[in-house]
């Protein structure tokens, strides 16, 4: 099974975290790129319209999904679901003090500023340390998806960009992963 970018609007766009691992064959991935650290372990996939970050800390491992097709993928585990539409916050900390932070944005673009912000991120994609794929849908404009972090001693910064080029979308998610969290704090 495959999960392919197909529906255009935002509301078919869904953010799923997973407290457990997430098997690749749900996804048609077009890069990845991980590192670890000795108190944890990070993982970036990407894919036309989608990406998934996996955490690990000692025996807990939490997944971040977007995804354009939500109900293509397993049930075990999933923590929450929500949609990818205006703008969302979410936080929790899980088993061993891991804590989770996303923030999710969305905006339809008219075509001139779609096109601007398109050559922005596809630039932005050369830089090495991001992972990116472009691919054309059914409208007239590009799509591209684009991941970067940024790894600290205790925690992972991730931001994340999913142009869609049928609707003019763009999907920004902003999230922090970070081991050793003391839940008194």
């Amino acid at each position: 099974m495959t999960v392919h970018p197909s529906a255009s609007g935002l509301q078919a766009y869904s953010m799923l975290l997973y407290r457990g691992p997430i098997h690749p064959e749900f996804f048609r991935i077009a890069g990845r790129r991980e590192t670890t650290h000795p108190d944890f372990e990070f993982e970036a996939w990407i894919f036309p319209g989608g990406h998934v970050l996996r955490f690990e800390h000692a025996t807990t491992t939490l997944c971040e999904i977007v995804t354009a097709n939500p109900e293509e993928l397993p049930e075990r585990g999933l923590v929450t679901t929500m949609p990818c539409t205006g703008e969302r916050d979410y936080e929790e900390i899980f088993g061993e003090r891991i804590s989770f932070v996303t923030s999710i944005q969305t905006e339809t673009l008219s075509d001139h500023l779609y096109l601007g912000t398109y050559q922005e991120m596809l630039e932005h994609g050369r830089d090495p340390s991001c992972l990116v794929t472009t691919w054309q849908g059914k409208g007239e404009h590009p799509s591209l998806s684009l991941i970067e972090f940024q790894r600290y001693s205790d925690q992972v910064h991730v931001q994340t960009y999913h142009l869609r080029g049928d609707g003019m979308m763009v999907l920004r998610t902003q999230s922090i992963l970070q081991a050793g969290v003391d839940e008194t704090d």
